[in-house]
């Protein structure tokens, strides 16, 4: 078999559609279909089409199936947590909502949490909240925490029953917990892993679905208002006509992904493992940017590689057919780096160079030799590249005397 021009190791950006996912969908818009909310015959096909991928993805989840809310995706379920929850809270009790967040989360939840004046936690140098660290952080007449399950950029995985407990114990139980898990699920059984949260946030392209929809589970106990108001579809949770094509797939996606995610989890690790261990083989200054790999999901590779600015090398790659994600830029000379690494500490001069590799349920042994060996080209060349500019622009030595 030809191997593909390209190798795809952007898998935390978005995934391809798995062929369970796209066979589902194929069926569904293959016939006429109704609109959920109606009464007649093909309305009602599209309810039960709905209420069986409803009860599919809640057994995923360990949660009931009336506890799901389905959304155009991550980012509005995440919105939907943080200012749903605040809101309920502000009518309820007339006073403005104390939420949290750690200082890692994606920006759904960061710009969302800053916007209602929040607190931002500080997370430790692997990127991980410290319970204790939480609990300092923390009044105790907090509303809402969000806490990410699995971080999307270095793939650090958060012990989310302990740190539900501590805001338990600090907030006396009142506190919520929400966590966007849209990073774990295709590693993660989050039935067990995040059995102790209020809210949870999927997102249905991270794990084979279609980009476009996604979900909130919410527990039964807690408030929330609806920021799409309407028609009063989910429960008076989320106005708008479900997208029962995208949800199908999104269900039929998260059977398959959690039928085979130990196979998968123990396959891709050792893809994943293969390829850190190859750039660090074949070239000095490669660096695991959380070396312990224990505290990772298994797809995720983010190194910093000295001696290259990782815009320079993404251009490379891609010229190459390998796509992967910088974790900084640089604009006007000046190396930015991202939040999530300025959070963790990391100095601008290790962080110049940041690169996220991140592999999924379709990454094979072939992706990995053809990336290491463009991969490492790239570097050198760019290395040389270097080296040549410094040469030239060097300040000639003084004779003596």
């Amino acid at each position: 078999m030809t191997p593909s021009p390209t190798v795809y190791l952007d898998h935390a950006a978005t995934g391809p559609v798995r062929p369970e996912a796209l066979a589902a969908l194929q069926a569904w818009l293959a016939e006429p279909r109704g609109n959920p909310s109606g009464t007649h015959h093909l309305a009602r096909h599209a309810r039960r089409a709905l209420d069986d991928a409803r009860d599919v993805l809640a057994h995923a989840l360990g949660c009931g199936p009336g506890d799901l809310v389905f959304t155009a995706g991550g980012t509005e379920a995440d919105n939907l947590a943080v200012l749903g929850v605040a809101e309920a809270v502000a009518a309820r009790t007339g006073r403005a909502p104390l939420v949290a967040c750690s200082a890692v989360e994606h920006h759904a939840v960061l710009e969302p949490v800053h916007a209602l004046g929040g607190v931002v936690i500080p997370v430790d140098a692997t990127g991980r909240v410290d319970p204790g660290s939480l609990a300092e952080h923390l009044a105790a007449d907090t509303d809402l925490v969000s806490v990410m399950a699995a971080n999307n950029e270095v793939g650090t995985v958060n012990d989310l029953a302990a740190l539900t407990a501590a805001v338990a114990a600090h907030t006396d139980g009142r506190a919520r917990v929400h966590t966007d898990a849209v990073a774990a699920f295709p590693w993660l059984d989050l039935r067990q892993a995040a059995a102790g949260v209020d809210l949870l946030t999927l997102s249905a392209h991270k794990f084979g679905g279609c980009q476009g929809v996604g979900l909130l589970m919410v527990r039964p106990d807690v408030p929330l208002r609806a920021r799409l108001l309407g028609g009063g579809q989910e429960r008076d949770r989320r106005s708008g006509t479900q997208n029962v094509a995208g949800i199908v797939a999104m269900a039929a996606a998260a059977a398959v992904t959690a039928a085979e995610r130990d196979a998968t989890v123990r396959r891709v690790a050792g893809l994943r493992d293969r390829f850190v261990d190859g750039l660090r083989e074949r070239l000095d200054g490669v660096e695991e940017t959380v070396a312990d790999r224990r505290l990772k999901v298994a797809g995720n590779a983010h190194v910093c590689i000295d001696g290259v600015v990782s815009e320079e090398l993404m251009f490379l790659l891609d010229r190459s057919g390998v796509c992967a994600s910088a974790a900084s830029s640089c604009a006007s000379g000046a190396i930015s780096l991202s939040h999530v690494l300025e959070a963790m500490g990391i100095d601008r001069r290790r962080g110049a160079g940041a690169v996220r590799f991140t592999f999924g349920w379709s990454s094979t042994d072939d992706d990995v030799e053809r990336a290491v060996g463009i991969a490492v080209d790239a570097v050198c060349r760019l290395r040389s590249a270097r080296s040549v500019r410094s040469a030239r622009f060097a300040r000639p030595a003084r004779a003596a005397g």
